[in-house]
């Protein structure tokens, strides 16, 4: 007997939904769409506005403690202003700029910045890179030298102020004394000019050099290890390999932290101020040690002036754009040159 299989029922498909008449679920009410509706836009909403929700605190934080204070100086730098009356401005444009380039004390600042900076940041940074040289190499209890590293930065700029104040006093440090051992005169390290600048960059050397070891480090580790093998294979020993293989590889991270270390010199000001033995921040007694970090606090907070001392922050803050000019210029320069 034949089949009529154009009566048949069709087979189901797989995953579809099954008829209403044999107990499938009924189609949704108005009511039960509208809030299906409204959930989808809150959730668009979310979605999209969420992530400003997060990022918000920052922002709120940089208006208020970052931009205001910088637009309100840079108001409060065209006008005359005492920290006593610290709403009286008077309006004198940019005299606060001419009289601070025209001041001797300004320009001593400047320079002992600028020598400090050099004398800091140049060892600071090759000792820095040696340390990670030896600490690349596969040694006992690397953990702990890498931790060791970081406990100068992680020391407070009071206590180690005043730990080196100790060392290099004139008539009772350990510094004077061990000169004194192989027949060198004791050295005034707090009033004479070249040695309390030197005084001063130990300090900075002993709390920054961990810091760049680590960073150093991380760069070293992510240079690929066939590039040594090739130049192994070729002869070169294990310092033709640092030259020739490391250095170049380590070109931006060395631009990063020459940088990062002059801005920091630039604004250098807890080493120098905690060093002086008046504890002022005259910087020694004839200014021998002052930075512009000191120069500008004595202005606005001693000397009462915040209308110049403004202008001070403001060339500061010139000073160190012109350093991130130079910065993106050359390392533009390096990213063509690879």
């Amino acid at each position: 007997m034949s089949t009529r299989h154009d009566t048949a029922a069709p087979p189901e498909k797989e995953g579809g939904a099954a008829p209403a008449a044999r107990g499938g679920s009924a189609p949704p009410t108005e009511a039960e769409t509208r809030r299906r509706l409204r959930q989808s836009r809150r959730w668009q909403r979310d979605v999209r506005w969420s992530p400003y929700a997060f990022v918000s605190p920052f922002f709120v934080l940089f208006v208020a403690f970052g931009l205001f204070p910088l637009i309100y100086t840079g108001w409060a730098s065209l006008h005359t202003v005492e920290l006593t009356a610290p709403t009286d401005m008077d309006w004198v444009g940019l005299r606060n700029y001419t009289r601070i380039f025209d001041d001797d004390f300004f320009w001593n600042a400047a320079k002992n910045t600028l020598t400090i900076g050099i004398i800091s940041t140049v060892p600071q940074l090759l000792m820095a890179m040696g340390l990670a040289h030896i600490l690349n190499y596969k040694l006992r209890a690397s953990t702990f030298y890498r931790v060791a590293m970081l406990a100068p930065y992680a020391t407070s700029i009071a206590a180690a102020s005043l730990v080196f104040v100790l060392l290099f006093g004139r008539d009772y440090g350990m510094i004077n004394w061990a000169l004194d051992a192989v027949g060198i005169n004791p050295v005034d390290w707090q009033n004479d000019k070249w040695p309390s600048q030197i005084a001063v960059s130990s300090i900075i050397i002993w709390r920054w050099t961990g810091y760049n070891t680590l960073i150093y480090l991380a760069a070293m580790q992510a240079i690929p290890q066939d590039l040594y093998e090739s130049a192994a294979l070729d002869g070169a020993s294990r310092w033709q390999q640092f030259l020739h293989v490391t250095l170049p590889s380590l070109r931006p991270t060395i631009l990063f932290t020459v940088v990062v270390s002059t801005i920091g010199a630039s604004q250098v000001f807890g080493e120098p101020l905690l060093f002086d033995a008046n504890k002022g921040a005259s910087g020694g007694a004839e200014h021998q040690f002052q930075t512009l970090g000191l120069y500008l606090y004595e202005q606005g907070w001693i000397n009462q002036h915040l209308g110049r001392a403004s202008a001070i922050a403001w060339t500061m803050f010139l000073i160190l754009i012109i350093i991130g000019i130079v910065n993106y210029v050359i390392s533009r320069r390096l990213r063509a040159s690879s």
